[in-house]
């Protein structure tokens, strides 16, 4: 077997991390990532067949049954990722009746995936009925889209346009928009239901008053999602105290849609 520290997915997802946390995006244990992995990048580095433990979920996943995930750990700092992967991070496989997640490599000595594994699983699988090259979910607490919801009304329409009407480039990254949800506790089965559904509309989800969610194809792609909306909460949050002269009129970002061949959620525009 080759060595896992060494592998190339691996080796993405610590480097990442580390970014986020020096971005200020990720204090102490705050946010969690997970990647889908193929069975091929993962056969050189690890036997599928051994199984280190076991470990039950609330809600059955079925659906993603002999799935394998990269999964950051519970009460695991994004900070030692890069020095200590095994301790910090693991890889699953859910169980075939989709109940449980075998451990197959991680979590040293004693520890856990991340207690947002749930809403992670669940939105793996609503972006998967609808893109076959989905592959990555990304919770932070960002803090301009965390800021945002303090001072801007929970509606998912009004929050989107808020953000594309400051740049052209936002109607470009996410033209699926934001979805907000109403506040939740983190975690619970409501939760990651209710985002879950949100990613049936939009890649980005924002809870309000804790962070945002945001799923892609893979982490660059995902990454840069959450990137290009929270530059532009933070924009956003130092101009909402002036008079507003001008912004990017719905005419205007039709235009951008019409020269990109973009597809719009219907509803977002007047």
């Amino acid at each position: 077997m080759q060595n896992m520290l060494q592998a190339p997915f691996l080796l993405e997802f610590c480097r990442i991390l580390d970014h986020m946390y020096r971005l200020g995006w990720a204090e102490r244990n705050g946010g969690n990532l997970s990647v889908m992995l193929d069975e091929g990048q993962i056969a050189p580095y690890l036997d599928t067949k051994q199984v280190l433990r076991t470990l039950p979920i609330r809600l059955n996943v079925q659906a993603l049954a002999g799935r394998f995930f990269l999964v950051t750990g519970t009460g695991c700092y994004f900070r030692n990722m890069l020095h200590d992967p095994q301790g910090n991070c693991g890889i699953l496989r859910v169980s075939p009746d989709g109940c449980s997640l075998q451990v197959l490599w991680g979590y040293e000595p004693n520890g856990a995936p991340t207690s947002e594994t749930l809403p992670h699983l669940m939105c793996h699988l609503a972006r998967l009925q609808l893109d076959p090259g989905h592959r990555v979910v990304l919770h932070t607490h960002s803090p301009g889209l965390l800021a945002m919801t303090f001072v801007h009304p929970l509606d998912g329409r009004s929050f989107t346009r808020s953000l594309w009407q400051l740049n052209t480039e936002c109607i470009q990254v996410f033209p699926d928009g934001v979805g907000v949800m109403p506040w939740m506790v983190g975690g619970t089965n409501q939760a990651a239901e209710a985002t879950a559904t949100k990613m049936r509309d939009s890649r980005l989800v924002v809870w309000p008053h804790h962070g945002v969610w945001g799923a892609g194809s893979t982490i660059d792609e995902t990454f840069g999602l959450v990137e290009t909306a929270e530059k532009h909460a933070q924009l956003y949050l130092s101009i909402a105290h002036l008079p507003r002269l001008q912004h990017l009129t719905d005419d205007n970002l039709r235009q951008i849609a019409t020269h990109f061949g973009l597809t719009v959620r219907e509803g977002l525009l007047v």
